[in-house]
């Protein structure tokens, strides 16, 4: 019996020895003809995959567990010291602005995407131009002079803070209508037809109560919104051809008109700049805001120079927006103009050389702030920057 028992036992123990040994003779064996190594690096890779591929499932598991977790709480309890408000149920606020006008400010803003029928107005902050103006309302800045002549007669320098400026809801012009012509006559000037202007529903006219388009029965004084109207700019600047032998041309511009002068210094017909800078403070030349100058940087008392030789036809106070003047007549067909300045070194009927000191940069006039004002005239108002040199 106990040599039965043994026999069991060694039967037990080699068991494992036999199944050891089959591995060990599979692996000796693939070893032997070269594909151990490979096979121990396609389970190695295959090891490695796998448990990457489960760390990814288990995190994404517990992360999108724990976020629903985290909306559930939301859901249910909301922000942590508040209530849950429906903001359908808030209601207006009234707010009383400057104007003195009572408005209904709304939670929900509606931005209107159709074109504006009504005038509005706008009132002038400091800094504000003709261009960004009619920028903000998306209009043409001859717009924004058209529809103020009285306030701006066309005088881009004419804007002041806290001035209250018409703003067309189109391009076009305002202008009153005083009868005594053919209203198509009228609106033919502006080169529109009757019904563009009848039409328009900002200028709230009743077609039946016009009747004849071409003689509208229209009151006389009516402020009408002629749309895609245009006009020719009424001109608040210096006249063309005020030369040294007939300078009586500028007398109506103020004090500073001369008499006529025979002889005296004739320019190169090339042009220096006037000023020490090189560079804008404040409008450049421009049809479209009826600016025929540009506005040259500078500090007040700063030297102003003759652009160019000539004789002085004009030197003192102007009353059309210039404030202190001067213009000089080069002999050639050019005349210089150079305005608000703050002092003048010249006088009435003096030759001067080129490069000479002629006054100061001021803030003269109509001016938002000390710059030089200057101008190329020959035979007409042309560009500055045409015939200067490069900056």
């Amino acid at each position: 019996m106990m040599m039965n028992m043994s026999n069991q036992e060694s039967n037990n123990q080699e068991e494992p020895v036999r199944q050891g040994s089959f591995f060990s003779r599979l692996f000796n064996n693939l070893a032997s003809i070269g594909l151990g190594e490979s096979l121990l690096k396609v389970g190695t890779n295959l090891f490695s995959v796998l448990a990457i591929v489960t760390v990814v499932l288990l995190t994404r598991s517990y992360f999108a567990q724990a976020q629903g977790n985290v909306e559930q709480q939301e859901q249910v309890e909301g922000p942590e010291g508040s209530e849950i408000i429906n903001i359908e149920s808030v209601p207006a606020v009234n707010v009383a602005i400057d104007e003195g006008i009572s408005r209904s400010a709304q939670i929900h803003t509606n931005i209107p995407t159709r074109p504006r029928d009504e005038m509005s107005i706008y009132v002038v902050q400091e800094g504000d131009t003709v261009f960004g103006i009619a920028e903000k309302f998306g209009l043409e800045p001859q717009t924004i002079l058209w529809g103020n002549y009285s306030l701006l007669l066309d005088n881009p320098h004419g804007l002041r803070p806290g001035q209250e400026l018409n703003i067309l809801p189109v391009n076009g012009v305002y202008w009153e209508w005083v009868g005594g012509i053919p209203f198509g006559s009228w609106a033919e000037f502006y080169g529109v037809t009757p019904a563009d202007i009848i039409e328009f529903p900002g200028n709230n006219l009743d077609p039946d109560t016009v009747g004849d388009y071409n003689n509208a029965n229209i009151p006389v004084g009516t402020w009408l919104i002629i749309p895609g109207g245009e006009r020719e700019f009424v001109s608040w600047s210096a006249p063309l051809g005020v030369t040294r032998e007939n300078p009586a041309s500028a007398r109506v511009l103020g004090a500073g008109a001369c008499d006529p002068v025979s002889g005296g210094a004739v320019g190169y017909g090339a042009f220096v700049y006037p000023s020490n800078n090189r560079y804008l403070s404040g409008f450049d030349y421009s049809l479209e805001t009826n600016h025929s100058g540009i506005d040259l940087a500078g500090n007040e008392g700063e030297a102003v120079y003759a652009s160019d030789a000539g004789v002085i036809v004009y030197a003192g106070w102007n009353d059309y927006g210039y404030g202190n003047m001067i213009m000089i007549d080069h002999g050639n067909g050019f005349q210089t103009l150079y305005a608000h300045l703050s002092a003048l070194n010249v006088g009435c009927g003096q030759s001067v050389g080129q490069g000479e000191v002629i006054g100061a940069i001021g803030n003269t006039g109509r001016s938002s702030g000390a710059h030089l004002h200057f101008e190329i005239m020959a035979g007409t108002k042309v560009n500055p920057w045409s015939y200067l040199p490069p900056p």
